[in-house]
């Protein structure tokens, strides 16, 4: 059975968190989980249908190594969703601002 690795909350960096969401896919993916009640599987949060899934599978192993989304497995299917309280906890306000600041960049 897989194992996921998942840091405990005192173990998520700024650093790490930081620079997970620096890429624009794994920020995307963060965003649709969010917008999502519980949890996805890879392949129906990922933003782009057209993504191979050994690129999908390694942005979603960068977002849970950095403590951002918690991974299980269902079936054969990894769902995946957001920990919002664990970032709060540990950093608060940050992911709203990152997811935020985004979205007003993408405007500008």
């Amino acid at each position: 059975m897989v194992q996921f690795v998942h840091p405990a909350t005192k173990d998520i960096t700024l650093a790490g968190v930081l620079s997970a969401l620096a890429d624009p896919i794994r920020l995307q993916i963060v965003r649709g989980l969010l917008q999502e009640s519980g949890c996805l599987s890879c392949t129906a949060a990922s933003p782009c249908p057209t993504i191979a899934k050994s690129t999908l599978s390694n942005h979603f192993r960068v977002l849970r190594e950095a403590g951002l989304i918690q991974t299980s497995k269902k079936g054969v299917e990894h769902q995946n969703a957001v920990r919002a309280a664990d970032i709060e906890a540990r950093f608060p306000g940050l992911l709203m601002a990152i997811l935020q600041s985004s979205v007003a960049e993408a405007g500008a």
